[in-house]
């Protein structure tokens, strides 16, 4: 990891503390005008602060945590949670550079992946493994295809909190009335848009490539699917990748060919409009969607839909089986003062107790915990979510986890304009080799 300078570090280290204060701040170790205990205090004034920073300020999830917080705060009258919280990006930004400070927030939101393997190797980074073998109870409830994302050189660093998957959505009253079948090769599945294009469904596949990321969702999966794991694994890594194999000149011809039913109106849009604007008023049956986006449809989508997985290429050397998608989790700093604190209330967060059923039925996200969701609590399309992450053979990362944004970026740009005929995939790929060509020489 590149070296930040003090400077730098400096002023990431007060605004953390400056956010954080005004986030909730630092309790007191102060009584009340009856002599009780104030809140956060135990019986012996002595307070215990923990850090805690995430990636969902928006409600539904801020206000979710906020309750969560406030509930463990009362069942533990001595600790005092200190939460802050910021978008996306600005968190991406954030925690990259203080997390190699003596600032690091005591627990911490991470993406598994390359991201979490930066977080790692700040060298700050606590080994959570004993957390799951001295609790083998709690530990075997986490879901073993979210633990696994975030294992690293055998060892656990992370707490799964939230699980999602990708595929293809459907609408099965327009494949019964036209008598398709789910595809489960590329050549079935242009077959299956021919046909509902023949039916006079103008797009039967519908996406908002104005938004990057959509782009890089389709371009992670068909790379996973067509080139070698070896070539993939040595060209995400930055020292190494020179993306030169031309199974990926094969993926965005492919790439070209599905945009094609998209219309042309595709890039113009982005990912949401598209979702609600086409998918959800049946113009377009199929559409390539998260799990997460199940809650967002509930009252836009009338109808009954499916999935099914990314369809396998025939002349593909990936697993065909593999879902992409990702866990996200908790990390907790190996500077925290209090450690057993920390890891006390991330057990409780992620259990049926705590906040594992919340996270689905206010937060709209899929929980990593088993047997959390049942008919009760869950919508049926995400209990179908949670079976099909189950049967995936691995989660193959989000293309943005998998590797450098130099990369990534590159490669969707490139995407984009042979999606939109400004660009051959010869020459989108020639832009990727040059990126990658800089990064190893960086190296």
């Amino acid at each position: 990891m590149k070296k930040i300078k003090k400077a730098v570090l400096f002023a990431a280290a007060s605004v953390m503390a400056l956010s954080l204060a005004a986030c909730g701040g630092k309790s007191e170790d102060t009584a009340s005008a009856d002599g009780t205990a104030a809140a956060g205090a135990s019986a012996d004034g002595e307070t215990i602060e923990i850090n805690f920073f995430h990636r969902w300020p928006n409600d539904p999830k801020n206000a979710m945590f906020k309750e969560l917080i406030a509930r463990y705060e009362e069942e533990n009258p001595n600790v005092k949670i200190n939460m802050d919280c910021i978008l996306n990006d600005q968190y991406k930004e954030k925690i990259r550079m203080i997390v190699s400070t003596d600032e690091v927030p005591d627990i911490f939101s991470s993406w598994s992946g390359s991201f979490a393997q930066e977080m790692i190797d700040s060298g700050n980074v606590m080994d959570l493994t004993s957390v799951f073998e001295e609790d083998p109870e709690w530990g075997d409830s986490i879901a073993e295809v979210s633990k696994g994302p975030f294992t690293f050189d055998g060892k656990i660093m992370a707490i799964p909190w939230s699980q999602d998957g990708k595929a293809f959505f459907y609408n099965k009253r327009i494949f019964e009335e036209n008598n398709l079948e789910v595809p489960t090769t590329w050549d079935e599945f242009i077959d299956v848009l021919d046909k509902l294009k023949a039916a006079g469904y103008e797009t039967p596949i519908t996406e908002g490539l104005k938004d990057q990321w959509a782009i890089l969702h389709y371009l992670g999966t068909m790379n996973q699917r067509m080139v070698d794991p070896e070539v993939l694994a040595k060209d995400y890594d930055l020292a190494t990748g020179e993306f030169t194999d031309p199974a990926y000149v094969d993926v965005l011809n492919k790439w070209k060919q599905l945009t094609s039913y998209m219309g042309e109106v595709a890039v113009a849009i982005d990912h949401e409009t598209a979702r609600n604007t086409y998918f959800a008023t049946e113009e377009s049956p199929i559409m390539y969607l998260q799990f997460a986006e199940i809650s967002l449809m509930t009252d836009t989508v009338n109808f009954d839909y499916g999935f099914f997985n990314f369809p396998a290429f025939s002349e593909g050397k990936g697993d065909p089986n593999a879902l992409t998608g990702a866990p996200e989790g908790f990390m907790v700093s190996n500077k925290a003062e209090h450690p057993e604190e920390c890891i006390k209330f991330l057990k409780w967060l992620v259990s049926p107790e705590g906040g594992a059923v919340q996270l689905t039925t206010e937060g709209g996200d899929l929980t990593c915990v088993n047997g959390a969701l049942t008919e009760e609590n869950a919508l049926p399309a995400q209990i179908e979510a949670l079976e099909t992450i189950d049967s995936a053979s691995q989660m193959a990362p989000w293309f943005d986890n998998a590797c450098d944004a130099a990369i990534y970026t590159v490669f969707g740009q490139g995407a984009s304009a042979v999606a939109a005929g400004d660009m051959t995939p010869e020459e989108a790929m020639a832009d990727v080799q040059a990126a990658a060509a800089d990064l190893r020489a960086k190296q």
